[in-house]
């Protein structure tokens, strides 16, 4: 199949826009939790077509080429085994995520920015362990200052994750639409209660 393949395969109808198949790593643990990895029906069709995933759980829709009719996946697994990264980047999100979106000082959620812990003006520098999630009222308080000079203290300090946690961090914010077929696959792993 050529490169054309989504535009040509398909007529693209609206409606088949919302199919996202959940992409599952060969040992059938999703390639990442936090994003979700999901990948366009489109391209879960084409990877079905080019023989590099299995389906594991399909949608009732329906797609057709101009030769066959295809139902479209909702799990797929990879039929080759992809090593998971082991480095986190050190994105906005991620922080947020290691600090499961909560502000650091004063444990609030929602509109949430990030504070350099030991200030710029004074040498902090943007790292994992001098950057952590604060909430907006927190992080005009503490200003240029440090904990001590602002009377303030952490919930606890700022590290690098590892990909193990950011991945424990990731199952406990599903994102807002989890298809029935991707549950059994999204918490198999997951530590059973005693």
């Amino acid at each position: 199949m050529d490169g054309d393949f989504r535009t040509s395969f398909v007529r693209d109808p609206a409606s088949l826009r919302h199919y996202p198949a959940l992409v599952l790593n060969a040992d059938y643990r999703p390639l990442s939790y936090y994003p979700l990895s999901l990948w366009p029906w489109q391209e879960a069709i084409k990877a079905v077509c080019l023989d590099r995933v299995q389906i594991v759980a399909e949608y009732d829709a329906v797609v057709h080429s101009q030769r066959t009719e295809f139902r479209i996946p909702s799990v797929v697994v990879l039929k080759e085994y992809v090593k998971p990264q082991k480095r986190v980047a050190f994105t906005r999100f991620n922080l947020f995520l290691r600090d499961e979106f909560c502000c650091q000082y004063c444990g609030s959620k929602g509109d949430l920015t990030f504070d350099h812990v030991l200030p710029r003006s004074r040498g902090g520098i943007t790292s994992w362990e001098n950057v952590v999630a604060a909430c907006s009222p927190c992080n005009l308080k503490k200003g240029s200052k440090t904990l001590k000079q602002a009377g303030m203290r952490l919930t606890r300090a700022p590290r690098a994750p590892t990909a193990e946690e950011m991945q424990a961090h990731g199952r406990r914010f599903p994102p807002n639409h989890l298809h029935d077929s991707w549950t059994d696959y999204l918490y198999w792993d997951a530590e059973l209660e005693a």
